[in-house]
């Protein structure tokens, strides 16, 4: 910005001086042009000369300062005759605002400006529209209003020049950030800048780039219900699935975060695509282009396996010497994407173990959350939660209580219990602490304290410090969401109750009972000798018997463990005295005839019903191969 300074002050006192043009930064010069550094000289009755930045003498030290006239204004001092032009020193800001608000206003006159756009209509065009952009930076920087006369000039010239469309798409965006920053969203200039890029985007010439640049002017003014908008994107979303193998690392996530900000759920092929980019060329991300990316994928409910490998073979590495704040990028995207990832967690927990103590308490929490939640017990276990239990007692203050009930919580889904926190967990104080935050307690976090609470009760007997008061409890797991548990899959269900019905002798089941608090998806209900009841005599139940109809939901997308809640769910409900018989969907999907999935529930259910009366077992085996005959 010094450097325009200069160069308005210099059309006044008609000598040379430097103008760089390009993209416009606070405080800053710019480059005018692409593949050369280039001044503008301008003089009043000379031509107007494209020069080399290496063509420009170096800035020598005035002997004497600036002078100024009686309109305030500053003029170059007086040379001797004969004398080489001295260069001009950057301009300095006055320490009085008055003062500088004067001289500004007098180096941005109407006619200072008219004639350097009369000056620049000798470039290019796309040259033409970097320096116009420039100019129009200035003002943005100096407060300039829309309306003032500078501005009009500028923008007119931009009209004018806009009429014809061979400017390049990169002066496109730069003059369209500037402008929506000067004259807002409305501006007939911006919509003139949309116009053209949208004609340039529509003729496939854009370069990765430049299709970077489009998506960053369009964040600028997120307008989801504009046609202009929509068709640009539509045109720039082809563009860049077209473009996607040459993308660079950080082009790939500057994409993604135009993408969020952008809101485009509905581009599912573009983003896969550039998550598949991402994993090629993921070793050249930067730490802070690892969590743009991975934020995301987040936000946008995308999951790519081929990601996740490039994350297990390159991050491992480099956790050692990572910003905290990317370990706990990395976690939450497995955490969402329900990714348990042996290489990053077992990479996670060592560096947990070595660096915890300087990780910030939010940090501390997503990692052991994450665990807990993909029901992960690294190799270094022992290591991890004495290095945890350290923290908590040297910095239990400090932690938010929320996040302090979601380290809890996550402990029990791993049966590490840590008892010695409990009693702090469910004393009024810290009841109180959790209430005062500002809103009453959500279900999540009642549901978390009420699972403490059952695991105090049914896994920890020898506990006998302070239990949650029961006008804290849920009554039921479901009414927290799928926090605590995943609701049964209808279609599971389907497939299983005809061959149940068929080996039971009749609907002799119930769905969707509530034990203990959890959501039941199939009830058997025994007598005291074992044998099946009819629903009529469920009154009379002694024992019961539950089927876990496990669809893809209850597990890891990635392997066949469960997910930490519902690993806690069954611990608690055999403690409760339910016999549980687990239906994994990966297994009852493969059998092909009626025949054979009755084989298969009386195989699961058989041992069950064994365990309470062998002469019920054996009428429930008979029973078995009489409804298997009939067939």
């Amino acid at each position: 910005m010094k450097s325009l300074m200069c160069l308005l002050a210099s059309v006044r006192a008609a000598s040379p001086f430097p103008l760089n043009c390009g993209s416009v930064r606070k405080r800053t010069s710019v480059e005018f042009g692409s593949n050369t550094a280039r001044c503008l000289q301008i003089t009043r009755g000379t031509d107007v000369k494209l020069m080399s930045e290496a063509a420009v003498p170096l800035l020598r030290k005035r002997d004497t300062g600036p002078s100024w006239d009686r309109t305030g204004r500053r003029t170059a001092p007086q040379k001797a005759p004969g004398a080489a032009l001295s260069p001009y020193i950057p301009y300095t800001k006055p320490q009085s605002k008055a003062a500088a608000l004067f001289d500004i206003q007098s180096l941005f006159e109407e006619d200072v400006i008219a004639e350097l756009c009369s000056r620049l209509q000798a470039f290019p065009r796309s040259d033409r529209a970097e320096g116009l952009a420039s100019l129009l930076g200035a003002c943005v920087e100096f407060g300039l209003e829309a309306h003032s006369p500078p501005v009009l000039t500028l923008m007119n010239e931009c009209l004018e020049l806009l009429s014809n469309r061979d400017i390049g798409v990169a002066q496109l965006c730069r003059l369209g950030e500037v402008v929506c920053a000067l004259e807002g969203r409305r501006s007939r200039v911006l919509t003139e800048v949309l116009d053209c890029v949208c004609a340039a985007v529509e003729e496939d010439v854009v370069s990765p780039s430049e299709a970077v640049m489009v998506y960053s002017l369009l964040t600028r003014f997120c307008e989801p219900a504009s046609q202009q908008q929509t068709r640009i994107l539509s045109a720039l979303h082809t563009d860049t699935r077209r473009l996607v193998h040459r993308l660079k690392a950080g082009q790939v996530s500057d994409i993604l975060q135009s993408l969020l900000k952008l809101q485009q759920t509905q581009a599912v092929s573009l983003v896969l695509r550039l998550s598949h980019r991402a994993s090629r060329v993921f070793k050249a991300f930067r730490d802070d282009e690892i969590m743009k990316v991975l934020t995301a994928l987040m936000t946008l409910k995308q999951h790519d396996g081929e990601l996740v490998a490039a994350m297990e073979k390159h991050l491992p590495g480099r956790l050692e010497k990572c910003d905290p704040e990317l370990i706990g990028a990395i976690v939450e995207y497995c955490v969402q994407m329900r990714c348990r990832s042996e290489p990053l967690f077992e990479a996670v927990a060592e560096n947990f173990v070595r660096h915890a103590e300087n990780h910030t308490t939010l940090q501390i929490a997503k990692q052991i959350v994450a665990m807990g939640r993909l029901n992960y017990l690294p190799q270094c276990s022992s290591q991890m939660f004495k290095k945890l239990e350290s923290i908590l007692s040297e910095r239990f203050s400090q932690f938010q209580p929320r996040s302090l009930v979601d380290v809890m919580h996550a402990c029990i889904h791993l049966e590490r219990f840590p008892l010695n926190y409990m009693t702090k967990v469910f004393s009024p104080h810290f009841l109180q602490k959790l209430q005062a935050q500002g809103e009453p307690l959500d279900k999540n976090t009642l549901g978390q304290l009420t699972q403490l609470h059952l695991s105090t009760m049914l896994e920890c007997t020898y506990y006998w410090g302070p239990r949650l008061p029961f006008f804290l409890h849920v009554k039921r797991f479901s009414s927290a969401g799928q926090a605590f548990e995943t609701p049964m899959e209808r279609l599971l269900y389907r497939q299983v109750k005809g061959p149940l019905a068929q080996l039971l002798g009749g609907t002799f089941y119930s769905t969707r009972m509530i034990h203990g608090g959890y959501t039941i998806d199939v009830e058997i209900c025994l007598d005291e000798s074992g044998f099946v009841l009819p629903p009529s005599q469920w009154d009379h139940t002694y024992k019961r018997v539950v089927l876990c109809l496990d669809d893809p939901n209850r597990f890891c997308t990635n392997t066949r463990h469960l997910l930490g809640k519902e690993v806690t769910k069954r611990r608690h409900l055999q403690r409760m005295g339910v016999e549980l018989v687990e239906i994994p969907y990966f297994e009852f999907e493969k059998l092909q005839t009626e025949e054979e999935q009755i084989q298969y529930l009386h195989d699961k259910i058989f041992p069950a019903v064994s365990k309470f009366n062998n002469q019920a077992a054996n009428q429930f085996n008979q029973k078995s191969t009489v409804r298997q005959t009939s067939l």
